[in-house]
């Protein structure tokens, strides 16, 4: 078993740019330490926050509309702020914020948003085994994979599966390619590689397919 994520050739077809869910990649490091808090981000104005105050709220939930944010720059050269997409989804339930609390990013409402403000297709899917990714990016350019967080430490075994998400963008020869809107450094933020049993332990087994290939 390979005991790091590694950098390697691009699989995917696609250039895609990366992004990170605090717009400061070279500080992520730091702010998931703690060394930096998320005020002291210059950066925030590219998240299309309208404020820094609605930045520090929103930055720890958004890791799927950082990922929505890559494939649209992908496919469509359409960079579109977090935030920005963030509030565009919000009157179709695609995050629930209780007080303090954000739920999210809930898949089914997220779909509809896809659908109705993106012009989207898209696909809510469960119950898969790291193994089924091979079959829906062979229909789909991307996959939203449910992961846990800690997914940026492959040596390390998760207490559980699922709390984050990630890009994935291909799955070929028993490897599997991702961007991670939460990764620490460069070798663990952009066509990420992980084999297929070490992704296996990270994975929730859910996500959304997203872009048919033929759309």
């Amino acid at each position: 078993m390979q005991s790091a994520a590694r950098k390697a050739p691009l699989l995917s077809p696609l250039d895609i740019p990366y992004y990170s869910q605090w717009e400061s990649p070279t500080l992520a490091a730091s702010i998931l330490s703690g060394e930096t808090a998320l005020q002291d981000i210059a950066a925030w104005p590219a998240s299309g926050a309208v404020s820094q105050a609605e930045f520090i709220t929103w930055a720890n939930h958004v890791c799927g509309m950082c990922c929505l944010k890559m494939a649209l720059a992908a496919t469509r050269n359409d960079v579109i702020p977090i935030l920005t997409l963030t509030r565009r989804s919000l009157p179709y339930g695609a995050y629930v914020q209780e007080g303090e609390s954000i739920r999210g990013l809930i898949y089914a409402p997220f779909v509809e948003f896809l659908k109705q403000e993106l012009d989207i297709a898209a696909q809510v899917r469960v119950e898969l085994t790291t193994a089924d990714l091979a079959t829906e990016l062979a229909q789909h350019q991307f996959f939203i994979a449910s992961v846990h967080p800690g997914i940026r430490q492959p040596e390390i075994l998760p207490p559980r599966t699922g709390g984050h998400l990630v890009l994935v963008s291909a799955s070929e020869q028993g490897i599997i390619t991702f961007h991670n809107p939460s990764g620490d450094k460069s070798a663990t933020q952009s066509y990420v590689q992980l084999p297929v049993a070490q992704f296996e332990r990270f994975f929730a087994g859910r996500g959304i397919a997203l872009m048919p290939y033929g759309e």
